[in-house]
């Protein structure tokens, strides 16, 4: 139901006429033509504009905007999507922001558990560097063996060939290894230089004179 209603109408004349059990909530606009409309429902000739809606006692509720376009629709869709994602990122941050002050409370954790990454580290390689002087040692009593050769190599046996081959792929695979390793390192380095850079910042954030409830409580916020 839908009456052109003067603009003075009381909120008690809307109860009257609206009003009752099982009332429902009243829309209220002015159209284009400068008419006040009151209806049970949205007012088409105001879906390009402001539209009240009203309780049955004649309260405000909430106003409606103006209806969108398809195009004006499909905008405003991607704006609330990409404000959506901006609201993840921001909790995600945050979260790991937490996650890594409860981890790394001091800097001294953080120091320890660098050394500690990066001694794991040395020690495969120094575990890569004996190998290596294994094959060294090997490939000395192989060089011995084909020195009997010396005048003629072509004459050396296939086994002793194949195992000088077999020894150079070896100390081939151990130095790349070895190198890689040593890339390793670096990138755990940096891993760490970057979250000290953050760290720095949100211990910055905490009280230095907190108590240790303080900071707990500091950090789940």
């Amino acid at each position: 139901m839908r009456l052109p209603l003067p603009i003075t109408l009381s909120l008690a004349g809307l109860t009257f006429l609206y009003g009752g059990a099982g009332a429902q909530d009243i829309y209220s606009c002015v159209d284009a033509k400068g008419r006040s409309i009151t209806a049970d429902r949205p007012i088409p000739e105001c879906l390009d504009r402001v539209q009240r809606e009203l309780s049955p006692s004649g309260l405000v509720k909430r106003q409606r905007g103006p209806s969108l376009t398809a195009h004006e629709q499909a905008a405003q869709d991607e704006k609330d999507r990409q404000a959506a994602e901006i609201r993840a990122r921001e909790a995600e941050d945050k979260r790991r922001d937490r996650a890594l002050l409860l981890r790394y409370p001091t800097r001294a954790v953080h120091d320890q558990e660098r050394a500690a990454a990066l001694l794991q580290i040395d020690e495969v390689i120094k575990a890569s560097i004996k190998r290596r002087g294994e094959l060294a040692d090997q490939r000395k009593t192989l060089a011995s063996e084909l020195e009997f050769y010396a005048k003629d190599t072509s004459r050396a046996p296939a086994s002793l060939k194949r195992r000088l081959e077999e020894n150079e792929g070896s100390v081939a695979v151990q130095q790349k290894f070895i190198a890689d390793q040593e890339q390793e390192k670096k990138r755990v380095n940096l891993r760490f230089d970057e979250e000290l850079a953050k760290l720095k910042q949100l211990w910055a954030m905490l009280n230095p004179a907190a108590t240790p409830g303080t900071v707990s409580s500091a950090i789940k916020k």
